[in-house]
Formats: structure tokens, sequence, C-alpha cells
């Protein structure tokens, strides 16, 4: 009968891939959402008043808001994501202890499904079982990497700091240029902004490059336009 290896704690290791995609995906996010609310904020008060303190004000405090909600928001979905994960490992360690042999057909049909043939399939999942059962489990069921869950504090950290980063483009552009060009500073410091942040989502997302580009920038020319003319109806 095949000897089942429970687990044991392992040292720290490095992010994997997954987790390392992870935290820039929220980096990325939370930029293109600091670029186009803080722009958008500023086209609205400044088609509203000409005050230049008020304007500076507004685009700061969107800036903040942003920064802090969109990295609330990566906190609050990775912690379940990783409470997710924890739960599937419990499942899995509980059904190792009760139906290990059914674990080990899955392991098996799991090598099958690939173009291995039964018997190798078979003494794959055995050596593997035998070695770290748990860990083989979830990668093959869930893809998952025993011991290796996605941080909700990273993911929040890379998004608070990517929004703030991203915000200060257009912020910058509109209250430290010169008057006469405050409005063509900020419309190309946004236009240059989405488009690095279309081509970092479609390299972590392996999109299409040119597409994404094209679509962030259609994006904060409509968000530009739509708060600028809200600004003129204040």
């Amino acid at each position: 009968m095949m000897k089942v290896i429970k687990p044991t704690v392992a040292p720290k290791r490095k992010m994997t891939m997954a987790e390392r995609s992870n935290t820039l995906r929220a980096g990325v996010l939370g930029a293109n959402d600091g670029i186009l609310t803080v722009v958008g904020v500023l086209f609205s008060v400044a088609a509203a008043t000409t005050n230049h303190f008020t304007i500076f004000i507004a685009g700061l405090a969107d800036l903040l808001a942003c920064a802090f909600s969109m990295a609330s928001g990566e906190y609050a979905s990775v912690s379940s994501q990783k409470d997710t994960e924890r739960a599937v490992v419990a499942k899995e360690a509980a059904l190792l202890e009760s139906n290990v042999a059914a674990e080990l057909a899955n392991v098996t049909a799991y090598y099958q499904a690939r173009g291995v043939t039964a018997a190798t399939a078979t003494e794959i999942a055995q050596a593997l079982m035998e070695k770290d059962a748990l860990g083989t489990v979830i990668r093959v069921k869930y893809d998952l990497e025993l011991g290796h869950y996605m941080s909700p504090w990273q993911a929040a950290f890379s998004s608070l700091v990517a929004a703030a980063s991203g915000g200060l483009f257009p912020l910058v552009a509109m209250t430290l240029a010169p008057a006469a060009w405050a409005w063509p500073s900020t419309i190309a410091a946004v236009t240059l902004s989405v488009a690095l942040t279309g081509f970092l989502s479609a390299k972590l997302g392996d999109g299409l490059v040119k597409t994404a580009i094209i679509r962030n920038i259609l994006v904060g020319i409509i968000t530009m336009f739509i708060h600028y003319y809200i600004g003129q109806w204040m």
C-alpha cells in the first residue's frame, strides 16, 4: 500500500510567477485608474473655474481617494482569493486522509489526459504522491502551489503606489505647466501614460499590444471629453 507522506513546513521561498504577475497586474490597473480618475476631476474642475489652488486641491484629493480606494479593493479581493485557496488545501488534505486512492486516480488521469500511457501515468502519480501528496493534488487539480498564496498586502500596496503615481501625471501637467500649456500638457501626459498602461497590461495578459494601447487612449480621450463638458455645465 502506498505510503502518504504529509508535507512538512518548508522554508520561505521566492514568489512564484503567478504571485509576481498578480502584484504587477494590481499595479497596472491601479495606475490606469489613477490616471483616469484624476484627469476626470481635473478637467471637470478646471472647466468650471480658473482658480489654480482649487484645481490643485481637487486633483490631489481625488488622487489620494483613488489610491486608497484601489488599495482597499485589491486587499478585499485578494483576501477572498487567499481564503478560497486555503479552503481548497484543507479540503484536499481531508480527502487524502479519507480516500487516498481516489486522489491517486485523479493524478493518474491528469497525466493520461496529457498523452502519457496508463502504466507510465500510474508510475508518475505514485512517485509524486509518495514525495508530496498534498502538493501534487492541489497542483494537478487546481494549478496551485502549496504554501504560495496570493498576498493581499502586496496587491494593496502595489495598487496604492501605482494609483498615486498614475494620478501624478495629469496632476503635475495641469498644475505645474504654464497656464497657456496646461490643457495640452495634460492631454499629452494622459495620452502617453494610458498608452504605457495599455502596453503593460497587454504584456502581462499576453494580449494584443496595439489593440490595448489604442483602447486605453480612446478611453482616456473619452474620459477627458466627458468631464470637460461636465465642468462646462457647472
